[in-house]
């Protein structure tokens, strides 16, 4: 799954992640506020799950070059040092992300009509990749009473001025579909979490040198 972010269902499990269409320069756009690409992203022709019903959509300009956010998004063990939320992390295989590669990681997650407060155990599964364009990731998420599947893909284009980043996640679950309009809201707000802080991280990194 993507996953879920501090007071966020995240996703960011497959977001991750949990994952709008307008670019704005400097701003994470609300998935509420969304969607004028209207599709469903995909990586290699795969998207999310298209009969879940909790789902959510998230994009950011981040002003550095693709090959950082892609560095920083894809080193999926050193996200606890730049996500609050990401708790552990940690490779199942080694060597750069790619098709086929597993990660596992925990993130807490709020109570919710349908569950307590618990912490979420990942295992996230990387089902198609391009490198420096997309990536897409499956997986459980499993807590004290929860269990999500999730489906997270991003999208990374080159823009002026630095890298479109776009994100779409679904979740689905017997406990999240007992509530989709408040499982729909965490998604939504942890896929704008993970947005700001990539944008953060990249930034800091390498920012404003686009390439």
């Amino acid at each position: 799954m993507s996953g879920i972010r501090g007071n966020h269902i995240r996703a960011a499990l497959f977001t991750v992640p949990l994952v709008v269409a307008g670019v704005l320069a400097s701003a994470v756009l609300p998935a509420e506020a969304a969607p004028r690409y209207g599709k469903s992203l995909t990586c290699r022709k795969e998207g999310v799950d298209p009969e879940a019903r909790v789902r959510a959509k998230g994009e950011t300009v981040i002003h550095a070059s693709l090959s950082t956010v892609w560095k920083v998004q894809t080193d999926v063990e050193r996200w606890p040092s730049w996500q609050a939320a990401v708790k552990t992390s940690e490779r199942v295989d080694h060597g750069p992300l790619r098709q086929g590669s597993a990660f596992r990681w925990t993130t807490p997650v709020p109570p919710n009509p349908a569950t307590p407060a618990t912490s979420l155990d990942i295992t996230s599964t990387v089902k198609q990749l391009k490198r420096g364009s997309c990536i897409r990731w499956t997986g459980p998420a499993i807590g004290e009473g929860l269990r999500i599947d999730g489906v997270h893909v991003w999208n990374f284009t080159k823009v002026k001025g630095g890298v479109l980043v776009r994100t779409e996640e679904t979740h689905r679950g017997e406990q999240v579909d007992a509530d989709v309009p408040a499982a729909t809201k965490i998604l939504s707000d942890g896929l704008q979490a993970w947005l700001s802080e990539l944008k953060t991280a990249a930034e800091a990194r390498g920012g404003h040198r686009p390439h």
